[in-house]
């Protein structure tokens, strides 16, 4: 309950931070387009599917996230992002990533996944150093 009162939260946060894009479809889910991910991730507040569509969302980003970062734990990996401890509130950085993605309009039709990682790049790039395992 407690989790879902959070993932609520940062999508009521997001929404006022950024304008949502539109009514979310079911055609959204998964995401395809960085623009999917920021309709599902920061949906009207009487959106149909705004739950749904918020907990998706949150999901979506710290899966992606846990993923990427246990490929770089490998030997020879290469870390795309280097996130602070600790980390930033997730409400908060995905409201970031809405805005940096509506800054260039050209970025809305990118793949969400290829969105999401150049945005944590850019947002939290790494000190150079040697690949993780050597």
């Amino acid at each position: 309950m407690k989790l879902r009162a959070l993932a609520l939260g940062a999508g009521i946060i997001a929404v006022s931070a950024t304008a949502a894009v539109g009514a979310v479809s079911e055609s959204q889910f998964p995401p395809h387009t960085v623009a999917d991910l920021i309709a599902i991730c920061a949906p009207s507040n009487d959106d149909p599917l705004m739950t749904a569509a918020v907990n998706f969302c949150q999901g979506y980003a710290e899966g992606a996230v846990d993923v990427e970062e246990a490929h770089e734990a490998q030997r020879g990996g290469r870390k795309l992002f280097c996130l602070p401890t600790p980390r930033p509130p997730r409400s908060a950085a995905l409201a970031n990533f809405i805005a940096w993605a509506k800054a260039r309009p050209a970025r809305l039709d990118m793949p969400a996944i290829d969105g999401l990682f150049i945005y944590l790049a850019g947002r939290y790039p790494c000190p150079a150093t040697a690949p993780v395992g050597q």
